[in-house]
């Protein structure tokens, strides 16, 4: 799936700052604000936390998508976010425009499981994706996920290839 030209970027999303940053060759080549877990740093499933360490983007989803697309089940709804929309639904934890889907390379803190019980982050289901721009960013909010801009996140995916490393760091 990379090829030579991606082998030389990567992701890192600084929890304390957040913020993601695109590196290439080790130059710092975007950045976009982000908000992680609301509960904190943790890998264990249905913790809501955000796990730290190695990954890769297993998966893009939603390429051909208009911005502001809804998903559920990382499959477009056909429904175009709006504040009618978010109204009519407070309770929905909006996942807009595109998805990078995340699975993490270290058995035992983000894949597979440790004592603790199932911590793998593709399995819980960790993206980098889309949120509705009333959302805070620079706060965390989410339910273990990155938020971002919408046009932050269509503007990244475009950027970036299944494959590509993604470091997740606490500071």
């Amino acid at each position: 799936m990379t090829n030579n030209k991606t082998l030389d970027k990567q992701l890192v999303i600084n929890i304390a700052e957040q913020t993601l940053t695109m590196y290439q060759q080790q130059t710092e080549v975007a950045r976009y604000v982000v908000s992680t877990a609301k509960n904190g740093i943790g890998s264990q499933q249905d913790s809501g936390c955000t796990p730290l360490g190695r990954h890769v983007i297993e998966q893009k989803i939603g390429s051909s998508e208009p911005m502001n697309a809804v998903f559920v089940g990382r499959v477009p709804t056909g429904e175009i976010y709006d504040a009618n929309l978010g109204e009519l639904h407070p309770k929905r934890d909006w996942i807009l425009s595109r998805i990078l889907w995340l699975s993490g390379l270290e058995e035992g803190l983000n894949k597979g499981s440790n004592g603790q019980g199932g911590c793998d982050t593709y399995e819980r289901y960790i993206y980098i994706h889309g949120t509705p721009d009333t959302e805070p960013m620079s706060i965390p909010l989410s339910h273990g996920c990155i938020r971002m801009r919408n046009k932050d996140i269509v503007e990244l995916f475009e950027q970036v290839e299944e494959g590509m490393p993604v470091t997740i760091v606490a500071n």
